[in-house]
Formats: structure tokens, sequence, C-alpha cells
């Protein structure tokens, strides 16, 4: 299960969360965000991490063309599209060695899950056309378990450390995505809460796979 802590700012944060387990770091790379870091800053906290780690550039409404040069300017490897892209940009992108995901809500899933490319991996995230992530706002499990069910799907959403267990058990989500839930500012990680975060979702996974 891909465990994903994202908005890192730090590289402390980042060091930390994999540490604990997780397995995906993510970076906003969209400048209206409160989490938005630069690709050099990027780029030197990619450098310092383990290459087994996956490392995820989210973008909204970014041309292709910037997208590309950014993945290829931070050494990042997956790029998360998470405002209003068309699949074009899988068509575009496809050639790149980076794996795409796309930011979904649960109003749009279907028809992007007609649309978008059957290797595509979905976000599962809150409507907010301002914001667009990092909202705190919690996504409805029952229908993200339905859409679990079709096709791969990284639940995101106003996850707590005190909810990602019972969100794991309730979904049989791909993956889990957190950022404002283990924070105590925009960009700044709580160290206790991302250790706690990481391991209530560990024992979530232990408890699906042996149900």
């Amino acid at each position: 299960m891909f465990l994903k802590i994202c908005g890192m700012t730090r590289l402390v944060d980042a060091r930390l969360a994999i540490e604990h387990g997780a397995t995906a770091i993510g970076f906003v790379l969209w400048p209206q965000s409160p989490r938005f870091v630069s690709n050099r800053k990027v780029a030197e906290i990619v450098a310092a991490l383990p290459a087994s780690v996956m490392t995820v550039g989210v973008f909204v409404n970014q041309p292709p063309e910037e997208i590309a040069m950014t993945m290829e300017q931070t050494g990042l490897t997956t790029a998360q599209l998470h405002g209003d892209e068309p699949a074009a940009y899988a068509r575009t992108l496809r050639s790149s060695p980076w794996s795409i995901w796309k930011s979904v809500t649960l109003e749009r899933a279907d028809d992007a899950f007609a649309m978008w490319p059957a290797e595509t991996t979905f976000l599962l995230d809150a409507a907010d056309a301002v914001r667009r992530g990092g909202t705190g706002q919690v996504v409805d499990w029952t229908q993200a378990a339905a859409l679990a069910r079709r096709r791969n799907v990284v639940l995101a959403g106003g996850l707590t450390p005190d909810n990602v267990g019972d969100a794991i058990v309730a979904v049989h989500p791909f993956g889990v995505d957190v950022s404002s839930g283990v924070e105590d500012a925009p960009g700044l990680k709580n160290a206790k809460k991302v250790t706690r975060f990481l391991a209530n979702a560990r024992k979530a996974e232990q408890y699906v796979q042996s149900a």
C-alpha cells in the first residue's frame, strides 16, 4: 500500500516520514498553494532521499511542457495532476519516464475512469476549486470504497492519525495520502502526528490483509 505524506517543504520532515514507513513523499509545485516549494528546493530534498522512495510532484492546471521541465529539473518520479487537466495530458506525457496520477472528486470519478488510461492511478480528494487539496475535508468512504473496487485509488481528503485506520478498513484503497492532517502549519509537519498516522495505517493494512 502507498503511504504518502504530501505537502513537504523540509528535508527533516521527509526523512522522518520515510524512517517511519512512508513509501511516497509529495511536493506541491503549484505557486498558489501555501505549501508551494521551488524546483531548486525540491531537487535538493529529492537528492537526499533513498532512491526507493516514490517522490511525487503536485501540479494544478500547469502546461504539460512546464510539468515535464519541472520533473526533469527536480528528479521527481511521479506527476500528480490535481486540477482540471484533460485526458490529453496523459497522451502528452505518456512517453515520459514518470508515473501519472490524476486527482478526482467523487462527482467526477466516473468520467475520469472512462477517459484516462487504464494504468492511471487516481487520487480521490474532496472538492475545492480554490485550494484544490490539503483542506481537511473528508471524502465519503462508502462511495470511495465502490470506486476503489474498480480502479487503483489513493484515498485522500481529511485523513488524520485518528481516522486513517478506519478509512483503510472501510475503503480498501490502493494507498492513502495525507497533508494537513499531520501538520502544525501548512508545509510544517508534526513529527508525532506523522509517526502515529503511519503506524495506524500499517496496523489497518495488516488487519485488512489478514481478514
